[in-house]
C-alpha cells in the first residue's frame, strides 16, 4: 500500500510547506501530494487555498500576488510558533527539497494557463518521471494532456459513483483514479482496476480504514499522518 503525504507530513507540521515535504521523507514516506496554482506574475505556487488567511499572515487571493510579494508571508507560524518563517514554496523548490514521488494537484483559475506552466517546471527539473498530475476539474486534465502526450495523470475525484470518472481517466490517458475513501466499494474499485487502473483513497487518517480499503482493492492512501500507516502490517 503506497502511503501519500496529503499537503506533506500536515498533521504535525503547516501543510504546503518544505518542512512538511522534508518531514514526510525522513518518516518514509513512499509519495508526497501538494496543490498548486499561479501567482500574479505566472509563478507555480504550492498552496491549498484560493486565499491566504488560513495558512500564512496575509490576506487577499493568491492570485493577486507577485511571487516576491508571497516570499514575504509567513507560512509557518499559524500551525505552531516553531515553524514561523516558513514561506509560500515553488513547485520547483519542492521538486528540488525531496527525491520522492509527487502528486501534483492543479488548481486552475479556469484556463489560465496552469497546466503549462506546471508541465514546464516539473520537466525543466527533470522530474517527469516521478510526477503525477491531478485535478477535480475534467477540462484541467484534458489541457495538460494536449500539453503533453507523456504526462502522468491521475483522475481526481470526488463522486461517490465512478462510472463517470473511468470515462474521464479513458479520455485523458489516465493511469491512476483518486477517490474519496467512502467510495472504496468492491465492486467500483474493481471497475477501475479492470480498466487497468491504480486506485488511491483520500483522506485517510485513521489506521483502522487501512485493511478494508486494501481490500476493496485500494493500493494507496493520501493521509496526513504518514507515520501512522508505514508499519502497519496486513492480515
Amino acid at each position: 500500500m503506497l502511503v501519500i503525504a496529503h499537503r506533506g507530513a500536515s498533521g504535525t507540521r503547516p501543510e504546503n510547506t518544505l518542512v512538511a515535504f522534508r518531514r514526510a521523507q525522513e518518516l518514509g514516506a513512499h509519495m508526497v501530494e501538494l496543490d498548486v496554482q499561479l501567482s500574479r506574475d505566472g509563478e507555480v505556487v504550492v498552496m491549498h487555498d484560493w486565499t491566504l488567511g488560513r495558512t500564512t499572515d496575509g490576506r487577499g487571493r493568491v492570485a493577486t500576488r507577485t511571487l516576491a510579494e508571497l516570499r514575504l508571508l509567513d507560512a509557518g507560524r499559524w500551525f505552531d510558533t516553531d515553524y514561523a518563517g516558513e514561506h509560500v514554496p515553488t513547485l520547483r523548490e519542492v521538486l528540488d527539497a525531496v527525491s520522492l514521488p509527487v502528486n501534483v494537484e492543479l488548481k486552475a483559475r479556469g484556463d489560465d494557463g496552469l497546466e503549462a506552466r506546471a508541465f514546464d517546471v516539473v520537466r525543466a527539473a527533470g522530474a517527469e518521471d516521478r510526477v503525477v498530475f491531478s485535478s477535480f476539474h475534467p477540462e484541467s486534465l484534458v489541457r495538460l494532456r494536449r500539453r503533453s502526450a507523456s504526462a502522468t495523470i491521475g483522475v481526481l475525484w470526488s463522486g461517490r459513483r465512478l462510472a463517470l470518472a473511468l470515462r474521464l481517466a479513458g479520455r485523458v490517458g489516465a493511469t491512476a483514479l483518486h477517490i474519496r475513501k467512502d467510495a472504496a466499494a468492491l465492486g467500483e474499485v474493481g471497475a477501475a482496476v479492470a480498466q487497468g487502473l491504480v486506485v488511491r483513497a483520500w483522506t485517510v487518517n485513521d489506521p483502522g480504514e487501512f485493511a478494508h480499503l486494501a481490500l476493496a482493492g485500494v493500493s494507496g492512501v493520501f493521509t496526513d499522518f504518514p507515520e501512522r500507516f508505514l508499519q502497519i502490517g496486513l492480515p
